[in-house]
Protein backbone atom coordinates (compact mmCIF):
# COMPACT_ATOMS: atom_id res chain seq x y z
CA UNK A 1 0.00 0.00 0.00
CA UNK A 2 1.08 3.49 -1.10
CA UNK A 3 1.93 6.07 1.58
CA UNK A 4 0.28 9.46 1.55
CA UNK A 5 2.44 12.55 1.23
CA UNK A 6 0.28 14.50 3.24
CA UNK A 7 2.64 17.83 3.66
CA UNK A 8 1.08 20.88 2.70
CA UNK A 9 3.98 22.09 0.53
CA UNK A 10 4.76 18.78 -0.47
CA UNK A 11 5.98 20.03 -3.99
CA UNK A 12 8.36 22.40 -2.79
CA UNK A 13 10.14 20.30 0.35
CA UNK A 14 12.37 18.23 -0.64
CA UNK A 15 12.56 15.19 1.57
CA UNK A 16 16.32 13.97 1.85
CA UNK A 17 18.56 17.08 1.90
CA UNK A 18 21.35 14.39 0.88
CA UNK A 19 19.74 14.14 -2.55
CA UNK A 20 20.77 16.68 -4.88
CA UNK A 21 18.10 18.29 -7.40
CA UNK A 22 20.22 19.78 -9.62
CA UNK A 23 23.42 21.64 -10.66
CA UNK A 24 24.31 24.66 -9.10
CA UNK A 25 25.47 27.73 -11.61
CA UNK A 26 27.84 28.80 -12.56
CA UNK A 27 29.83 25.60 -12.79
CA UNK A 28 32.12 24.93 -10.03
CA UNK A 29 34.20 21.66 -9.08
CA UNK A 30 33.25 20.28 -5.52
CA UNK A 31 36.31 18.70 -3.53
CA UNK A 32 33.85 16.87 -1.49
CA UNK A 33 32.08 13.79 -2.13
CA UNK A 34 28.69 15.24 -2.91
CA UNK A 35 29.88 15.08 -6.94
CA UNK A 36 32.19 16.58 -9.00
CA UNK A 37 30.06 19.92 -9.69
CA UNK A 38 28.24 21.91 -6.92
CA UNK A 39 24.51 20.80 -7.15
CA UNK A 40 21.48 22.29 -5.50
CA UNK A 41 19.66 20.79 -2.46
CA UNK A 42 15.95 22.24 -3.15
CA UNK A 43 14.04 22.29 -5.87
CA UNK A 44 13.26 26.17 -5.32
CA UNK A 45 17.16 26.62 -5.57
CA UNK A 46 16.61 24.69 -8.79
CA UNK A 47 13.83 26.51 -10.26
CA UNK A 48 15.64 30.30 -9.44
CA UNK A 49 18.64 28.73 -11.09
CA UNK A 50 16.38 27.79 -14.38
CA UNK A 51 14.95 30.88 -14.30
CA UNK A 52 18.15 32.79 -14.49
CA UNK A 53 19.49 30.66 -17.07
CA UNK A 54 16.13 31.48 -19.50
CA UNK A 55 16.45 34.73 -19.08
CA UNK A 56 20.63 35.14 -19.70
CA UNK A 57 20.28 32.88 -22.87
CA UNK A 58 19.93 34.20 -26.16
CA UNK A 59 17.56 32.82 -28.76
CA UNK A 60 19.60 30.99 -31.51
CA UNK A 61 22.63 30.22 -28.58
CA UNK A 62 21.34 26.75 -27.91
CA UNK A 63 21.84 24.33 -30.93
CA UNK A 64 18.98 22.19 -30.82
CA UNK A 65 17.05 24.76 -29.29
CA UNK A 66 17.21 27.91 -31.34
CA UNK A 67 13.70 29.54 -29.12
CA UNK A 68 14.81 28.81 -26.03
CA UNK A 69 15.78 32.27 -23.99
CA UNK A 70 15.17 36.29 -25.13
CA UNK A 71 17.45 38.56 -26.59
CA UNK A 72 17.62 41.20 -23.46
CA UNK A 73 21.75 42.05 -23.68
CA UNK A 74 20.53 43.87 -27.37
CA UNK A 75 18.53 46.08 -24.96
CA UNK A 76 21.38 46.88 -22.74
CA UNK A 77 22.09 50.04 -25.62
CA UNK A 78 18.99 51.11 -26.69
CA UNK A 79 16.03 53.89 -25.18
CA UNK A 80 13.93 51.97 -22.85
CA UNK A 81 10.43 53.28 -23.33
CA UNK A 82 6.93 52.30 -21.50
CA UNK A 83 6.22 50.03 -24.68
CA UNK A 84 9.62 47.98 -24.76
CA UNK A 85 9.29 47.53 -20.90
CA UNK A 86 5.61 45.91 -21.80
CA UNK A 87 6.94 44.09 -25.01
CA UNK A 88 9.67 42.58 -22.60
CA UNK A 89 7.03 41.57 -19.78
CA UNK A 90 4.84 39.95 -22.67
CA UNK A 91 8.11 38.24 -23.80
CA UNK A 92 9.27 37.04 -20.43
CA UNK A 93 5.55 35.46 -19.77
CA UNK A 94 5.42 33.82 -23.20
CA UNK A 95 8.70 32.15 -22.38
CA UNK A 96 8.02 31.00 -19.48
CA UNK A 97 4.81 29.93 -20.69
CA UNK A 98 6.50 27.95 -23.20
CA UNK A 99 9.29 26.67 -21.10
CA UNK A 100 8.60 26.78 -17.49
CA UNK A 101 4.50 25.96 -17.39
CA UNK A 102 4.55 24.82 -13.75
CA UNK A 103 5.66 28.75 -12.62
CA UNK A 104 2.65 31.92 -11.74
CA UNK A 105 4.43 35.19 -12.33
CA UNK A 106 3.18 36.84 -9.71
CA UNK A 107 5.31 39.91 -10.55
CA UNK A 108 7.66 41.51 -13.40
CA UNK A 109 9.83 44.86 -12.82
CA UNK A 110 11.82 45.83 -15.14
CA UNK A 111 14.38 48.63 -14.18
CA UNK A 112 16.44 50.39 -16.25
CA UNK A 113 19.71 52.41 -15.02
CA UNK A 114 21.16 54.50 -17.86
CA UNK A 115 24.49 55.65 -16.06
CA UNK A 116 25.22 52.03 -15.31
CA UNK A 117 24.28 51.01 -18.64
CA UNK A 118 22.30 47.94 -16.79
CA UNK A 119 19.09 46.87 -17.23
CA UNK A 120 17.83 45.06 -13.87
CA UNK A 121 14.90 42.51 -13.84
CA UNK A 122 13.36 41.24 -10.63
CA UNK A 123 10.75 38.38 -10.84
CA UNK A 124 8.10 37.53 -8.52
CA UNK A 125 6.80 33.71 -8.88
CA UNK A 126 5.09 30.72 -7.09
CA UNK A 127 5.40 27.16 -8.22
CA UNK A 128 1.40 26.10 -9.52
CA UNK A 129 1.12 23.40 -7.00
CA UNK A 130 2.28 25.39 -4.05
CA UNK A 131 0.55 29.31 -4.71
CA UNK A 132 0.70 30.74 -1.22
CA UNK A 133 4.59 30.61 -1.08
CA UNK A 134 6.18 33.30 -3.09
CA UNK A 135 9.43 33.62 -4.09
CA UNK A 136 11.85 36.19 -5.93
CA UNK A 137 14.76 35.77 -8.30
CA UNK A 138 16.68 39.28 -9.21
CA UNK A 139 19.04 38.86 -12.92
CA UNK A 140 21.10 42.13 -13.62
CA UNK A 141 22.36 42.38 -17.42
CA UNK A 142 25.23 44.55 -18.85
CA UNK A 143 26.86 47.03 -16.09
CA UNK A 144 30.12 49.58 -15.97
CA UNK A 145 32.65 48.95 -18.63
CA UNK A 146 30.69 46.19 -20.28
CA UNK A 147 28.01 44.20 -21.68
CA UNK A 148 28.27 40.67 -19.10
CA UNK A 149 26.08 39.18 -17.14
CA UNK A 150 25.66 39.29 -13.38
CA UNK A 151 23.03 37.41 -11.83
CA UNK A 152 21.89 38.53 -8.18
CA UNK A 153 19.58 36.77 -6.32
CA UNK A 154 16.94 38.44 -3.58
CA UNK A 155 17.66 36.75 0.11
CA UNK A 156 14.85 34.77 0.86
CA UNK A 157 11.38 34.98 -0.31
CA UNK A 158 8.95 37.88 -0.97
Amino acid sequence: MPILDRRVNQFIEDKDARVSVGIDFPLARVGNSDGYFKTTKTTVESIKNNIRLLLQTEQNERVFQPNLGMNIRALLFEQITEDITIQIENNIMDVFQTWLPFIDLRDIKIIKKDDLNQININIVFNIKKTPNSLESVQVIFGGVGGGTSNTSEMVGGY
